[in-house]
């Protein structure tokens, strides 16, 4: 029987893990996050160009399906499904989000204010001429390693060889384990200018190196505020930019001024458009301004394009500053210059990203050329050897006929050897032994045609041979010679930019924090009304005096509050929800006010509200909280006092909900009620003070099946009396008990 060969290691159980999550952590950033230093592309974004080269889809040559694009992607180089490589296909396409489109899209690529793509199987896309010239130009001459693919049945490369500095030009946003890239784009032009200028000059500071790179260009434009962090920021390779967008002022019909968004910064793209719309909207009905008439989008292909239509007189200034503080007109963008350097994530500075682009040019360059020149090499050998041939054509054709084999007469025109070939003269014989060609050439000897010994065809190929020499020696002197091979990056650099530089979209410049005066809000006494339904109005205290029958008939709560507070909602689930008075609507008595859920984030289909009040009181007051399975506690109200619009108020056990929240007032005593009849009085001040997040103690110790229904708090603001299956019950004459006991049962 054979013996099992499976081994059983014993090891720590957290060094496995820890080992197992290592190598997860690195194979995210190195094989799908992080950007290559040398090419600026992601794995996903590399392998679907190449395939796109390998499939010959061309700048000049029909689209293909992206479907098509995106299978043999996926077959072939990255099997991590399909979503991913055509979510990469897309934005390599989008105009607005990269500074150098590197797909040409045919179809719907998405818009600039979040509009999804098609899906693959309807759009086309074909390589742009700069991808193709710049991008994988030369991958036929051995400039970068190819590796196996993931099933080793096809070739990949390690790297592209990428002509251009694309990390810097097109930027990258990707988020690994327990790391983030985030490098924003910038211009061509003034990119190639600072690789151009290190090249030539040597070892530029950082600040020299800005005298040529302003700042980012994001292709979205807008304006970046904040000119002096830029030194700080690409020596370091991290810090925060400040983007505003461009508002300009056009006058309109009456005297009237529009403010027209053209530019939003580059953090505004997608859903953060229509965000920004609904924030200036919510600035009109909040009444923040009351200078905005009306707000619309009349964006197009052309471009971003919103109207802000002013009243007359507005104070245009002040709105702008309101804008760019209180929406996203003004962002910020992190910036963390992370890419993978030899295998390894590291945080780059600006000098540092264009140094490794200049040791990748010259190593892919020095591989090219050593390429070309072992081709030429080999040219030269072949053309030297049909040369030598032409001179003595007559005896090789005498060899040839001689020959018994093709064997007999590649020896005789390698070594000589002339055994068992007939010649016509001994002369003949003599000469062919002192034949000498070396393999290369005697198989172009014997595969030459004989067109090829036209007058002609001679002459071309002696000046085929000429240049050869001359190529040749420009091989060997660029292999030789720094200056010659830094001059030949400069030139081809040179050519890139005249063809495909653009004008710069951002503007940078150092801008003043936007202040603006926020219009005070008369203070005022208002009542807050909510019915049971959770609808909510404020009135002024005239109006509800001379309503008040009718406003304590038809509320559930009244809540007497300054206009500048807060109303306080807790609910069964134990959450407490915040409503700022001033969001809420202000008006007329019958009116019939807003649902809550516009004001917070209550949710009136999972919960129900247990208790409401004014912030003044609750932070004054002490908080009593009792649930339906008896647990209750003491809470000092100024722990309400958050800056969140929804927190947990407190901790529920399984299955309990909040049944009662109470601001102590005079009440000494509290007494729970259950649904079997039990009644328990004791003293409040049995009842312990706790912290908002603690369950609580028992207070009434409940038979099996029992819940309490009720919870009082008898004093002289009512009668204390109440009724239970048309019984009264007088709270203020049941004995006083002890906390976590049964109480007493009510005869009925």
């Amino acid at each position: 029987m054979e013996k099992n060969s499976e081994q059983i290691i014993r090891t720590e159980y957290s060094e496995i893990m820890q080992k197992s999550y290592i190598d997860y952590a690195m194979s995210v950033i190195i094989s799908r996050a992080l950007p290559d230093v040398r090419d600026g592309l992601k794995p996903v974004q590399r392998r679907t160009l190449y395939d796109m080269h390998e499939l010959g889809i061309r700048f000049d040559r029909p689209y293909r399906k992206c479907a098509r694009i995106v299978g043999d992607t996926m077959g072939k180089y990255h099997p991590h499904g399909d979503s991913s490589i055509y979510e990469a296909l897309v934005v390599m396409a989008q105009e607005f989000k990269k500074g150098l489109p590197l797909v040409d899209g045919h179809g719907n690529f998405g818009s600039i204010e979040g509009d999804g793509a098609a899906a693959m199987r309807y759009t086309e896309a074909r390589l742009q001429k700069i991808t193709q010239e710049a991008f994988l130009g030369d991958l036929d001459k051995d400039v970068v390693n190819f590796l196996p693919n993931f099933d080793e049945t096809e070739k990949e490369p390690e790297v592209l060889p990428v002509r251009l500095p694309n990390l810097l030009v097109n930027g990258s946003e990707g988020i690994a384990v327990g790391m983030v890239t985030s490098i924003p784009p910038h211009n061509l032009g003034e990119v190639v200018d600072a690789v151009i200028a290190t090249i030539g000059k040597g070892d530029l500071t950082t600040q020299e190196l800005m005298q040529y790179v302003q700042g980012p260009d994001f292709p979205t434009g807008g304006i970046v505020v904040n000119k002096d962090d830029l030194l700080q920021i690409y020596e370091t390779g991290t810090g925060k930019l400040r983007l505003r967008g461009k508002v300009s002022i056009e006058q309109a019909k009456g005297g009237k001024e529009n403010l027209v968004i053209s530019e939003i910064p580059y953090t505004m793209m997608g859903a953060n458009i229509g965000k920004f719309l609904n924030d200036v909207a919510g600035l009109v009905e909040s009444k923040k301004t009351t200078d905005i008439v009306d707000i619309s989008n009349q964006s197009s292909k052309d471009g971003i394009r919103i109207v802000l239509e002013l009243r007359k007189n507005a104070d245009t200034e002040n709105l702008i500053n309101m804008l760019y503080k209180k929406t996203r007109l003004e962002d910020t963008f992190g910036v963390n210059m992370l890419a993978v350097v030899d295998g390894r994530p590291e945080t780059l500075s600006l000098k540092k990203i264009i140094e490794h682009h200049i040791d990748f040019q010259f190593e892919v360059n020095t591989r090219k050329y050593r390429t070309l020149l072992e081709k030429e090499l080999q040219r030269q050998e072949i053309q030297e050897g049909l040369i030598k041939a032409c001179d003595v054509i007559d005896l090789i054709i005498e060899i040839l006929r001689g020959s018994k084999n093709q064997k007999q007469a590649r020896e005789c025109l390698i070594n000589g050897i002339t055994e068992d070939i007939k010649f016509k003269s001994r002369a003949s014989q003599k000469q062919a032994a002192q034949l000498h060609f070396t393999e290369a050439q005697a198989t172009a000897i014997l595969e030459m045609r004989l067109y090829k010994l036209i007058g002609l065809e001679i002459e071309a190929l002696m000046k085929e041979h000429e240049k050869t020499l001359k190529n040749i020696a420009t091989y060997q002197d660029l292999l030789n010679n720094y200056d010659s091979m830094a001059k030949l990056i400069v030139k081809e650099l040179k050519a890139l930019k005249k063809e495909y530089a653009r004008e710069r979209k951002t503007l940078v410049e150092n801008a003043a924090e936007a202040v603006f005066e926020e219009k005070k809000v008369e203070e005022m006494e208002v009542f807050f009304l909510m019915d049971r339904f959770g609808y909510a109005r404020c009135v002024d205290a005239p109006t509800f005096e001379r309503n008040r029958e009718a406003a304590l008939a038809e509320s559930k709560y009244v809540i007497s509050c300054m206009n500048t507070d807060k109303i306080c909602v807790f609910t069964d689930l134990g959450n407490q929800h915040i409503i700022k008075v001033l969001d809420v609507p202000f008006g007329k008595f019958r009116d019939k006010g807003k649902p809550i859920d516009n004001f917070c984030n209550y949710d009136g289909s999972k919960e129900l509200i247990v208790y409401a009040q004014s912030m003044q009181k609750v932070k004054m007051s002490v908080l009593v909280f009792g649930t339906e399975l008896g647990m209750v506690k003491q809470v000092e109200g100024s722990e309400f006092d958050v800056a969140k619009r929804t927190i947990a108020a407190t901790k529920l056990q399984e299955e309990d909900r909040l049944l009662s929240v109470s601001c102590l007032g005079e009440a000494q005593t509290c007494v729970f009620r259950t649904a079997q009849g039990m009644c328990l009085r004791i003293q409040i001040k049995d009842i312990p003070q706790k912290k908002k997040g603690a369950i609580g103690v028992r207070g009434i110790r409940l038979n099996e099946g029992d819940r309490v229904e009720n919870i009082y708090y008898p004093d002289s603001s009512w009668d204390n009396t109440i009724l239970y299956r048309e019984k009264e019950v007088h709270l203020d004459k049941l004995k006083i008990g002890n906390r976590d006991t049964k109480g007493t049962k009510i005869r009925v």
